[in-house]
């Protein structure tokens, strides 16, 4: 048995070597769906059936719980895959299982509040708001910003802080394929650059929200002024999951460190920019 980490691609290698410091002893399965990455402007129903197929297949390499370290599926497939899909998963493999996410991690990271938390709302003419004292910014893939998710669930619990997304289509995949930190970087700067123009200054807090961005946090740190707070989806994730296993002991996760690395594309060993993220080079399996 084993916690499985899913992702489009190599983004949600972040969140999985957060969970491996977390949780040394315990057994770990990734699943990069290189062979389909990325996932941010693909339909809802292809990110659904993708999301379920990366799933099933961790689930039949023993995985117990499946932490999707993919915003855009987070975001459009987690929740109808848990409510209409994971019962009978359940009753066909005859064991507890489930699927997480890391947007509500990251929610509550970001509000400071749990994710049952939603503020009472008062009564205010059409349009009234309460004048928001922090901005955050979230750059994301389209698919996640068309979601609208980071700005629906923060405003339920903070109706002080204003969100603004930034979608940034392509940045995802030039990470996946290992683009040169120079290419990387205009991109990045372009991105940070088109959210201030919006705003009229740069936000307070900003959210990586996609993994794959954490690969180059250093470029996003760069691009924003200092003081800027960039909140940490593998920290949020991590914390959050600490205190899940705590309250559902009935998951068995292994306890050999066992590390198995898998992917729907190529096998073999990873982009340079991988290697020089996780510190080493990096050998997947075929799926």
């Amino acid at each position: 048995m084993a916690i499985g980490v899913f992702d489009s691609g190599v983004g949600g290698l972040t969140v999985h070597r957060e969970l491996t410091t977390r949780f040394p002893t315990r057994d770990f399965i990734y699943l990069g769906d290189q062979a389909h990455a990325p996932y941010g402007g693909r339909g809802g129903e292809d990110i659904v059936a993708l999301t379920r197929a990366g799933c099933e297949r961790l689930f039949e390499a023993g995985a117990s719980v499946v932490i999707l370290a993919c915003n855009t599926a987070s975001a459009i497939a987690l929740r109808r895959l848990q409510q209409t899909w994971i019962p009978g998963v359940r009753e066909k493999l005859g064991r507890p299982v489930n699927i997480l996410g890391i947007i509500v991690p990251t929610i509550e990271a970001a509000t400071g509040l749990p994710w049952s938390f939603e503020a009472e709302r008062e009564s205010r003419l059409e349009g009234e708001k309460k004048e928001a004292i922090d901005i955050t910014g979230v750059f994301c893939t389209a698919a996640t910003a068309m979601s609208r998710v980071y700005e629906i669930e923060i405003d339920k619990r903070r109706d002080d802080l204003a969100v603004f997304t930034e979608a940034c289509p392509g940045l995802a995949g030039l990470i996946e394929l290992g683009a040169p930190a120079e290419e990387l970087k205009v991109v990045v700067d372009d991105h940070v650059d088109a959210l201030r123009r919006r705003i009229g200054r740069h936000p307070d807090k900003a959210i990586l929200g996609c993994t794959h961005y954490e690969i180059v946090a250093d470029l996003f740190a760069q691009a924003l002024p200092p003081g800027v707070q960039v909140i940490s989806q593998p920290t949020a994730v991590a914390d959050s999951l600490e205190r899940y296993f705590d309250r559902h002991p009935e998951y068995d996760l292994g306890a050999s460190a066992r590390r198995d690395f898998l992917t729907t594309g190529t096998p073999g060993p990873q982009s340079d920019l991988v290697a020089q993220f996780w510190g080493a080079p990096l050998t997947f399996d075929q799926a």
